[in-house]
Order: structure tokens, then C-alpha cells, then sequence
């Protein structure tokens, strides 16, 4: 299961809030997948979110759709690690930790971590397409973890 976070989760009200601001209706699921990513470090597949919210009597289907209308809305991202295993995060403000930011995936265990924004620098170069000088790409590192390492 993924590390969570120690800060404070936003209230009810204010998860009611955000769903309503983009369009979605407020359900109970909804929140539910709203709560789980929000606490996570790392982005989650729809497995983990399975795994996580089992307890609580939310279905695979069910959190699948709400994954698919939380990322058509904005408040989700959707990332592919290479792997065939959809992750998501939420999507935060250019305040928050999910602004575009690289990715690293054990070769060994299959963990996943987000890296800071600045830790992989891209210097632009002759041949390189204009994206990379945008900083509108992805970026992902594999290798081994300090625990596989």
C-alpha cells in the first residue's frame, strides 16, 4: 500500500465543494477516491484504490468511473509509467506536488515515487523538439531503489 501523507485532509464540505465547482455531483465514491489520492504520496493504480477502499463496499466498476470522470474534470491525472498501469494523482495548484513532475519506477519491486520538479534537469540542444524546452514533456527514470539497490 502506498505512504500516506501526515497534513491535514481536506474537510467534506470542501471535497462537496470542488466536485460540485467541476461539474461532477457529490457522492460518497467520489469523495472516497478524493480522500485516498489525496492522502497518498505516490500515484495509485485503480487496483490500489481497490485494495484501499474494499472496507468501505465500492466495487471495481464504481471506481473506475469516478477514476475516468475525476481525470475528464481536471481534479485527476492520469499518468502511464510504461508499464500498462494507469496511476493517478490529483491534480493540484501551482502551489501543490502535483504540478508536472517526474516520475521513478523500481526495475526490481515495481515501486513507484514522485521526485521533485527540479531534480532532472533538461538542457536544450540542437535536434531537440521545442517540448522539451517547454518543459511539456514526461519524464520518467527507471532503476533500482535504495531497498532493491
Amino acid at each position: 500500500m502506498a505512504a500516506r501523507k501526515t497534513t491535514s485532509p481536506p474537510t467534506l464540505g470542501e471535497y462537496q465543494e470542488l466536485l460540485r465547482s467541476s461539474g461532477l455531483r457529490s457522492t460518497a465514491a467520489r469523495i472516497a477516491v478524493l480522500r485516498e489520492l489525496e492522502a497518498a504520496t505516490t500515484p495509485l493504480s485503480h487496483a490500489d484504490l481497490v485494495d484501499a477502499l474494499k472496507d468501505e463496499g465500492y466495487d471495481r466498476v464504481t471506481l473506475y468511473r469516478n477514476l475516468t470522470d475525476l481525470t475528464e474534470v481536471g481534479l485527476v491525472v492520469r499518468t502511464d509509467l510504461g508499464d500498462r498501469v494507469w496511476r493517478f494523482e490529483l491534480k493540484r495548484d501551482a502551489s501543490g506536488h502535483h504540478d508536472p513532475h517526474p516520475h521513478f519506477t523500481c526495475t526490481d519491486c515495481g515501486a513507484v515515487s514522485c521526485l521533485p520538479a527540479k531534480s532532472v534537469r533538461l538542457t536544450p540542444t540542437k535536434g531537440l523538439p521545442r517540448s522539451v524546452t517547454d518543459s511539456a514533456v514526461d519524464i520518467q527514470l527507471r532503476g533500482l531503489c535504495d531497498r532493491c539497490g
